[in-house]
């Protein structure tokens, strides 16, 4: 059973920060790319940014020179950096990995974290 746990979010004014966590845990072979999607009342979820094994990423429009992923492959960890918070940005925030179990490799979701930005 793999699970993943995410850590981090909360309430924050305009313009602060706040740093998400995702630690990947169960037996498994390896974890390939990671990435944090998010999901605002009323929207579709969408991808936020994503980050390969390898350490390459891709960021959402929106985010972009805001939000900063990274990852420690020895943990099996993924953080999201969120700087320059804007309305616009509060959401449910979910932790997303393709793990590798055997030889096959499969999808995971966190259990979300709120995120609240008020003005």
């Amino acid at each position: 059973q793999v699970q993943l746990v995410e850590s981090g979010g909360g309430l924050v004014q305009t313009g602060g920060s706040l740093r998400l966590s995702c630690a990947a845990s169960g037996s498994f072979v390896t974890v390939n790319t990671m990435a944090w999607y998010r999901q605002a009342p009323g929207k579709q979820r969408e991808l936020v940014a994503g980050i390969t094994r390898g350490g390459s990423t891709n960021y959402a429009d929106a985010v972009k020179g805001r939000f900063t992923i990274s990852r420690d492959n020895a943990k099996n960890t993924v953080y999201l950096q969120m700087n320059s918070l804007e309305l616009e940005d509060t959401a449910v925030y979910y932790c997303n990995a393709n793990v590798v179990i055997g030889v096959a490799s499969y999808k995971y979701w966190g259990q979300g974290t709120q995120v609240t930005v008020s003005s």
